[in-house]
């Protein structure tokens, strides 16, 4: 388990995506955000209508494994790298660093132990993308700051305080709660859910790393599509070509 692996279960309409590498602390590597992106996009192309993102042991994640650091890490991100429009709970144990505040940013909802808490380390390593700026729309401008620029631990308690956290749980029932929220948003109406989110993705402000990826991405999506090798092969057969909008 060195290497670490993103583990994806199926469970009565609940979608759950674990990050497993406890040995190393849960450090995300570069062939794990390749794997998580691939688990959002088997999501969001299943009849699951909720997804819970959770992790091995008892820390969430430490990051970014410098060792092997992701380059496009926001390739993983839901919402961002994959535009997935169902709900997405984090449930988290223990401490959330670096990355993994950027993930519990853009999920939907948070339940989180109250042994867990948030740092944002990059101020002191002297390496950071920007996608984090986004902090600053969803939760108060001055505690998103003091997260960012001082790096220092936010308790599970202050995160619930200041709406990182939806729910605060006793340590290891932090997947039993998330469960029973999914479970209740699985049995609701999907077209609202999806109508909601997308309203609710539309108000938030966007920072500029954060458009720039959007942006990006849709691009890709263009690029690879099914329309694109097509139209590439037409050229070669000099043939009109035949697309499928797919």
């Amino acid at each position: 388990m060195t290497e670490g692996s993103i583990d994806l279960e199926s469970n009565g309409g609940v979608t759950v995506i674990t990050i497993n590498r406890p040995g190393k602390r849960n450090a995300l590597t570069a062939g794990m955000c390749s794997e998580l992106r691939r688990a959002w996009e088997t999501f969001r192309d299943s009849p699951d209508r909720v997804a819970i993102l959770a992790a091995q042991g008892d820390i969430f994640t430490a990051g970014a494994d410098l060792n092997n650091p992701p380059a496009q890490f926001w390739k993983a991100l839901p919402e961002v790298g994959v535009d997935i429009g169902k709900p997405v709970i984090a449930a988290t144990n223990g401490p959330v660093v670096g990355m993994g505040v950027t993930m519990i940013a853009f999920c939907d909802l948070c339940v989180a132990g109250s042994e867990s808490k948030f740092i944002y380390p990059e101020t002191r390593i002297g390496i950071a993308a920007g996608l984090i700026a986004s902090l600053s729309a969803r939760i108060p401008h001055k505690i998103a700051m003091e997260l960012m620029l001082l790096g220092e631990p936010v308790s599970a308690q202050r995160a619930y305080e200041v709406g990182l956290v939806n729910r605060l749980v006793a340590p290891g029932a932090h997947m039993e709660e998330a469960m029973r929220m999914a479970r209740t948003m699985s049995q609701s109406a999907p077209l609202v859910l999806k109508f909601l989110k997308e309203m609710t993705r539309e108000t938030l402000p966007k920072s500029p790393v954060e458009s720039t990826y959007l942006t990006q991405a849709r691009a890709e999506q263009v690029a690879l599509s099914e329309d694109a090798k097509e139209g590439v092969q037409a050229f070669r057969e000099k043939r009109a070509p035949r697309f499928r909008g797919a």
